[in-house]
C-alpha cells in the first residue's frame, strides 16, 4: 500500500472512531450528571415506596434543560435512537428513584431506548433488581448507588451477563 493510501485509510479510520454511531450515551457524563441521592430516605422508606405511584418532581423545564446540557434538541434528536415501539429517549435517573435518587438535572440524563447493546430498558432491568437486592439484604443501599453511578453495565453483566 503506498503512502498515500495508507494515509487515506488511517484519516477515514480516525473520522469513523471519532464520529462514531450518534445515540445517546449509555453511560452519563459524570461531569455533567454526578448523580445525586435524596436526602434522609433510609433503607426502610425506599423498600415500603410504591416506586411509579409516588410523585414525580421532574418537570418539563428539567427534562429541556438536561437535553441542553447534553447539546441535544429532545426527543427527536438524531442521538435519540427509536426502540421497536419507537420510544426514543428517556430523561433517565442516574441513581434511580427505587435506590433514593433525586429528581434534580445532576442526577438526569438522556439515555436512549433503541440504541444497542445497551439502552434504557436494560437500566430500568438493573434499577429493580439492586432495589430487590437492597430490600432483601443481600448489599447495602451505599453498595447499589455505587454500582450505578460508576458503570451500571458492570452490575448488569454481573446479575444478567452480557445482553
Amino acid at each position: 500500500m503506498d503512502r498515500r493510501k495508507a494515509f487515506s485509510v488511517a484519516v477515514l479510520f480516525t473520522i469513523m472512531i471519532l464520529n462514531g454511531p450518534a445515540v445517546a450515551g449509555a453511560l452519563p457524563d459524570l461531569n455533567k450528571t454526578p448523580g445525586v441521592a435524596r436526602p434522609g430516605l433510609s433503607k426502610t422508606k425506599i423498600c415500603s415506596t410504591k416506586w411509579g405511584r409516588d410523585e414525580r418532581h421532574v418537570t418539563a423545564a428539567m427534562k429541556h434543560q438536561v437535553f441542553v446540557l447534553y447539546g441535544y434538541s429532545g426527543y427527536h434528536d438524531p442521538h435519540c435512537a427509536p426502540d421497536a415501539h419507537g420510544k426514543t429517549c428517556e430523561i433517565d435517573h442516574l441513581i434511580s428513584r427505587e435506590l433514593g435518587g433525586a429528581d434534580a438535572v445532576k442526577n438526569l440524563w438522556p439515555e436512549a431506548y433503541g440504541s444497542t447493546p445497551w439502552n434504557a430498558h436494560l437500566k430500568d432491568r438493573l434499577e429493580n433488581r439492586l432495589h430487590n437486592e437492597v430490600c432483601a439484604g443481600h448489599i447495602t443501599l451505599t453498595q447499589a448507588r455505587s454500582m450505578i453511578t460508576h458503570d451500571w453495565r458492570v452490575a448488569y453483566k454481573h446479575y444478567y451477563g452480557s445482553p
